[in-house]
């Protein structure tokens, strides 16, 4: 049996050996952050090195790692650990830390469930009322949010107080796009253009080239053509070619990782030819899972 001390310690070292990319600790490291004399943390690490839950690695760059035992001595996942299921404050995500355990301790409804998240990382920037995003989770593809009710640094778990659970579907965009697509060809005039807008109720379209993708011409192009007087150029002259161009067997996950990180409202899908497929935007993502603007992922 541990003792709190020597859990602490342990934790530490994994958190630190986490942020570090595989390379050994130092004790004097854990003891700067533990807030102990150096030669306290070396005295425990005879005994946890008894245990087989430290090694030591000898030389200048020297120092501990954890083992596997470690590992699950305090309950943590190896597999989860290499996942690294973020956490976000925010729209800020926290680095050096992820999640490596999720279990709900109530589950009558959703306003009410509680979570305890298991963390890889120190948790001491995070405080009570913070509210936080988690997720998505590789397996099932869960995502949390909610706010830190409670927080035990010895364990390094936090309590949250969940208002929002979602688990995305496993699909592919493939199977959520629009097949039938609306393109407009290199050559089409604005005002073309702006009739086949408002017959199909849409704000954009893929350019395509020979039946190839080359770009994509939106709303706010019309708007700057306008605005400078440009309303006699064609599509072509006016289009965006910085368009995201993805395969059908794109999981949907991803696609809603892309679509935040790109801050785009569209996905162009095509072959490795870039022969046009079909499209998903942003609604089709959402209508994809109810409620789904509420995942923390997709959260502005």
């Amino acid at each position: 049996m541990l003792t709190s001390v020597q859990k602490e310690i342990l934790q530490t070292l994994i958190n630190l050996y986490q942020s570090s990319d595989g390379k050994s600790i130092k004790g004097e490291d854990i003891a700067e952050v533990m807030n102990r004399n150096p030669g306290t943390i070396r005295n425990q690490m005879q005994s946890l090195r008894s245990l087989s839950l430290v090694k030591g690695v000898p030389g200048p760059r020297g120092g501990y790692k954890p083992t596997i035992e470690a590992y699950h001595a305090l309950n943590i996942s190896i597999s989860e650990k290499e996942a690294k299921v973020p956490i976000y404050r925010g729209d800020e995500r926290l680095e050096d830390i992820s999640v490596a355990r999720i279990e709900f301790t109530s589950v009558p409804q959703q306003e009410e469930c509680e979570a305890a998240i298991k963390v890889l990382g120190s948790i001491k920037d995070l405080s009570l009322g913070d509210i936080i995003k988690i997720g998505p989770t590789p397996v099932n593809n869960l995502g949390i949010m909610g706010k830190v009710v409670g927080r035990d640094d010895m364990d390094n778990i936090l309590l949250v107080d969940t208002s929002t659970i979602r688990s995305i579907p496993k699909q592919s965009v493939g199977d959520i796009a629009s097949k039938n697509v609306i393109s407009l060809k290199v050559d089409c005039s604005l005002k073309e253009a702006a009739k086949i807008f408002t017959e199909n109720k849409i704000d954009g379209a893929p350019v395509v080239k020979d039946g190839k993708v080359v770009g994509v011409f939106t709303l706010t192009d019309f708007v700057h053509a306008f605005a400078d007087d440009k309303e006699d150029i064609t599509v072509g002259d006016l289009m965006s070619t910085k368009v995201i161009i993805v395969n059908e067997d794109l999981k949907i996950a991803k696609a809603i990782e892309i679509l935040f990180k790109k801050s785009i409202s569209r996905l162009i899908i095509a072959d490795k030819d870039n022969n046009l497929l079909g499209i998903v935007t942003r609604t089709d993502l959402i209508n994809s899972i109810t409620n789904f603007e509420e995942f923390p992922i997709f959260t502005n």
